[in-house]
Order: C-alpha cells, then structure tokens, then sequence
C-alpha cells in the first residue's frame, strides 16, 4: 500500500514538473513572445493630403495582419486591411487620401493602425497593439510675397531680399541657391516680414536665388529673387615658387601645423599648407560667420563705408586666383579672400561699425584673426594682426581699436588682411567700402520695402 502511494506521488511531482517546465518553456520560447508589433508614421502632426503618409509595422516573430482606417468627422475610410500566409518581419504602408476627403471641410483627422504578430502568446492568439495618430489636416501653401530686393548682384558680391512670409503652421523660411548654399532669412521691421543677405561666391560660374517657405505639413511655396546678374572677371596670378621661400617661410610655417608632421619633400608641403590647412582655416571662418540671428526682428541696417586701417594701400586684390609653378609644372592654386591693406607697422586697426566680436584667436595662415558680426549675417575678419584688442565676447564700437597689423600666419610682411563675409560667403570688400553703393543697393531697398509694408 506504500509502495503504491509512493508511486503517486511521484506521478503527481512529474506532473507538477512537466507543468512547470512548460510554463518556463512558454515564458522564455521566442515563440510566446509578448511584444507587440512596433508601429511608426514619418509625420505624426500634420497631413496635407498631396503627400502620403508613410506607416511601417516591425516585429521580431512577423506580422500576420495589419488594418488601417482614417476617420475625419463623422466618416470612416478603410485604408488596408491585410493577412498573411506567411509572417513579415517589416512591412511599409503608404496611406493617400482618399479623393472623397478633399470635399470634407475639416482640419482633423485620425488614422488608427491595428497590427497583429505571429506569436503564439495569448492562446495562439499573438500580440495586438492598437495605435492612434491624431492630424491637423492642412493642404494651404504659405502666404510668400516678395516686396523688394537689390536691382542687380555681382560675382562676388551681394545683394538684399526682403518679403512677406506666413502661415499658421510655419516651419522654415530660406533662401536656397543653385550652388547649394541656403540663406537665413531675419524678421524685419512688422510680423511676417523677412529680410536676408545673400552672396555670389566668386566661384560659382552662375548664380540663381529662390525663396521657399514650408510648413509643418510639407506645403511648400516659392518665389525667384529677380536680380540682373553681373558678371565679373578677377585676376589671375602666375607665382613661381622658390627654393628660399620653400625652404624659409614654408619650413617654418610647416613646424606649426600638425597637417605637416613627418612631411620632408617641400613642394608636398607646401601643397598641404596651401590646401589642406587653409580648408581647415576657412572652414572655422565660415562656421563662425554663417550665423544669423533668426529670432531678433531688424528694422534698420545702416553700415557706413568699411574703412579699417587709416592711409593704407591696397596690395592685394580680392578674388585674385593664385596658381603656383615649381620648375615649370603647376603644383597648387588657392584663391586670395580678402583685401590686403598695408599701411604702417603694426598700424592700427578700428571698426567704422559696431558689432559683437565672434571670434579673437590664432587661426592657422590667417594668423591673429578677430571676427566681429555688425548683424544681417554680415562680418568683417581681420587677419596677420600683430596684436589684439578685442577679445571673443567684446562688443565694439565705432572707432575701437580692434588690432594692430602684422605679418603672423602666411604673411611675407606687415599687412592687413581684410575680409568682409556674408553668411559665411566671402564678398568683395570694396562694395562695403562704398557708400553709394550700399545706399542704392541697401539703404534704399529697405527704406522702399518699409514704405510697402506701412500701406499695407
């Protein structure tokens, strides 16, 4: 009789094992997995209707069955409805608005996605998750007027946009360009109202500007900036390397930058000073000065003639394309960004502008380089200073000194490097230092564009 209770309960304990043994089997099987399906929409916010939504459904054990319905109002709009034979791991969904939608009157919407996995969690069942996303629907293209911008642009030079932009659900305002560059545009003057420099860099062969407003729902409205475009040839200047300025001003600049350790043959390193270092001088350069202060509304932008260094010459043109020959092979070229002025030594340096100095540090070929932003995007670089003034936070007024000339970074001998940038664009700096020219091409286009906006 023991012998036979023994016996059942050990057919009991096996049980009560087999039970939780399976139970652990079920738990921990990638089988009975009990995550459901993961479901992502590209625009969760805003729907204008033209653009379909794009919905994708992952699950690591496969989707067996996905419904998609869009309700607006009162209606309801069965948008897939899909079962598998076999399971798929990713599954990618566009939703389009159907064309009765375009009739119904409304500005909400809501699309519910029903997504089922293979698992075999829940009686077999799987995971189910249910998803809502609620829209704003909005098919209106933003309100873009141009009121007003400079008659012409120059290669090299720059120019003045100014124009009515507006939407309810306003997301980015630019003026975008053929060659890639895309312009930041400043409030100006009453709400809704956008102002931007722009420049031709000297590099680009052509030169078109277009203003694209877009919203949080992807309508998008554009405008061509009409500008009379002017051509401009810049010289061209033939060097001849020499042993001595390889061995002498090269050499030495070579033991400063890490670009030239362990390089011995000089015309490699003078290739690498002339490209590499100054790309990654001018790089900082633009970093620095294409900042614009997008959330600062601007009513007036005047600026008097650029004038930075009392009784100096000029030595150097801007624009000027430097192609270098070593025993008559062309080796390197750069191009000259600036204006050189020269002067006295150490002559002093001062603003004709007030401004906010961006940056006062050593860069590289620019040597002691102070950067000050005057606003609108618009900044004025300083380069070979022997000394500064100015330190990066300062702000300037009219008739500071911000430095002194010199002949630090690749310089040859005392001078001012003199740079003007428009967002990170190099621009001549002799329309800056021309009065009647930033008076018909600035001053005047504002002055115009105020007396638009007051009828208005």
């Amino acid at each position: 009789m023991r012998k036979k209770r023994d016996s059942s309960s050990l057919l009991v304990l096996i049980f009560f094992i087999s039970i939780i043994g399976g139970a652990i089997f079920i738990f921990n099987s990638s089988m009975f997995e009990r995550n459901a399906p993961v479901v992502k929409l590209d625009n969760d916010k805003y729907w204008n209707l033209k653009d379909p939504l794009h919905v994708s459904i992952n699950d690591d054990t496969g989707v067996v069955s996905y419904n998609i319905t869009l309700q607006v109002d009162d209606k309801t709009f069965n948008i897939a409805d899909e079962k598998f034979i076999s399971k798929e791991n990713n599954i990618s969904v566009e939703v389009k608005a159907p064309k009765q939608l375009y009739r119904i009157k409304t500005n909400r919407a809501k699309l519910i996605i029903k997504a089922r996995d293979a698992s075999k969690w829940d009686f077999f069942k799987g995971n189910e998750i249910v998803k809502e996303f609620n829209f704003i629907v909005d098919s209106k293209r933003p309100e873009l007027v141009s009121l007003a911008n400079s008659y012409a642009i120059q290669k090299g030079g720059s120019a003045v946009v100014i124009f009515k932009a507006a939407d309810e659900h306003l997301k980015s305002i630019k003026i975008a360009t053929n060659f890639g560059k895309d312009f930041l545009a400043q409030p100006f003057y009453k709400e809704g109202y956008y102002i931007s420099l722009i420049a031709w860099p000297i590099k680009q062969s052509s030169f078109r500007a277009t203003i694209v407003v877009e919203d949080m729902a992807g309508n998008i409205s554009q405008e061509y900036v009409r500008l009379y475009l002017k051509d401009r040839k810049y010289k061209e200047s033939h060097i001849t390397l020499k042993d001595k300025f390889l061995d002498g001003k090269i050499a030495e600049l070579a033991n400063e930058f890490e670009e030239t350790d362990g390089v011995d043959d000089r015309i490699e390193r003078f290739k690498i000073i002339n490209e590499k270092v100054r790309a990654n001088n001018e790089a900082l350069i633009h970093k620095i000065t294409s900042k614009v202060a997008q959330n600062t509304m601007i009513s007036n932008f005047s600026i008097r003639p650029m004038y930075p260094l009392k009784n100096a010459a000029p030595v150097a043109s801007f624009g000027d394309h430097r192609i270098y020959s070593y025993k008559g092979k062309i080796v390197s070229d750069a191009y000259h960004m600036g204006l050189d002025l020269a002067s006295v030594q150490m002559g002093q340096i001062t603003t004709q502008n007030p401004g906010h100095v961006v940056f006062a540090n050593y860069n590289g070929l620019y040597g002691n380089n102070p950067i000050i932003d005057h606003g609108l995007g618009l900044y004025t670089l300083y380069g070979h200073c022997s000394s500064l003034s100015v330190n990066e936070g300062d702000n300037v007024k009219v008739g500071d000194e911000i430095a002194k000339t010199g002949m630090t970074g690749y310089a040859m001998g005392d001078h001012l490097h003199f740079g003007v940038l428009v967002q990170g664009i190099e621009v001549r700096p002799e329309e800056w230092m021309d009065k009647h020219w930033m008076k018909v091409n600035i001053e005047d286009i504002i002055a115009e564009a105020k007396k638009i906006i007051d009828r208005q």
